[in-house]
């Protein structure tokens, strides 16, 4: 009922295609409803440090739900790998929103995105990244890869990094709210509509230094993203999982 409040409020406003939609203003849409949907999944948000208010935001990566937390603590636009698209109900809200995606096993479409991006940033939006490149349990930062960042660096945008991580009073983080490995969409909202309640934590770094190379940019990044990481994940959620491998992880 929430997320068809939502689409209804999009077509009132913006009209049937969206074509008044801005950037900004499908930004400021996903911000409003995003606490919405969160209040109806019992998402509970703790934020450290202060959001950037321009450029790119790098973070870690578990699930959808990552989208609608960011975009709770501030109006932002997402790049998604394009499969989000297809999916039921969420991937067409996504696409009000604004989100970009990108088929990551395509080079030519990475190399093309210096516009798309310039659009969001220069509309003053902050753009959402999730440079690991697929989804996890969480129990670690995966290595970012530095494609995505060489617009970023061609016109000096600023680029942050963020953790985000959560916590379960019942259940296990890995299974029930990171969506990664071979989870399906509609089993895994099904379980996650019964938790009663996921604590869910967002912690800001600061912009990295100026004048590094992509790959430098991404290790950096990286590297600030795990001190995020063991400096506000709770001690239960560092508890040793069972590893399992990501290969047909989500993002």
């Amino acid at each position: 009922m929430v997320l068809l409040t939502a689409a209804l409020d999009f077509f009132i406003t913006f009209g049937g295609r969206g074509r008044r939609a801005t950037i900004p203003a499908r930004a400021a849409w996903m911000h409003k409803h995003a606490r919405r949907v969160l209040a109806s999944l019992h998402v509970r948000v703790t934020v450290h440090g202060t959001p950037p208010q321009r450029g790119l935001l790098a973070c870690n990566h578990l699930s959808y739900v990552d989208i609608l937390v960011l975009g709770k603590v501030q109006p932002m636009v997402f790049l998604s790998k394009s499969e989000v698209r297809s999916w039921p109900i969420f991937g067409w809200l996504t696409r009000l929103a604004g989100t970009l995606f990108v088929r990551r096993n395509r080079r030519s479409d990475v190399a093309q995105f210096d516009e798309s991006f310039a659009a969001v940033v220069n509309s003053g939006v902050v753009l959402g990244l999730f440079p690991e490149g697929t989804s996890s349990d969480g129990a670690r930062v995966l290595r970012f890869h530095s494609s995505l960042f060489e617009p970023a660096i061609a016109a000096g945008w600023p680029v942050t990094g963020a953790w985000i991580g959560y916590t379960l009073r019942e259940g296990s983080v890995g299974d029930d709210v990171a969506y990664w490995g071979d989870m399906t969409f509609f089993p895994h909202m099904l379980k996650l509509l019964t938790l009663p309640e996921i604590a869910a934590t967002v912690a800001y770094g600061s912009a990295a230094p100026a004048g590094l190379s992509r790959k430098e940019l991404a290790q950096a990044l990286q590297h600030q993203v795990c001190g995020l990481l063991e400096q506000h994940r709770p001690a239960a959620s560092a508890e040793t999982r069972k590893i399992r491998t990501p290969a047909g992880a989500h993002s």
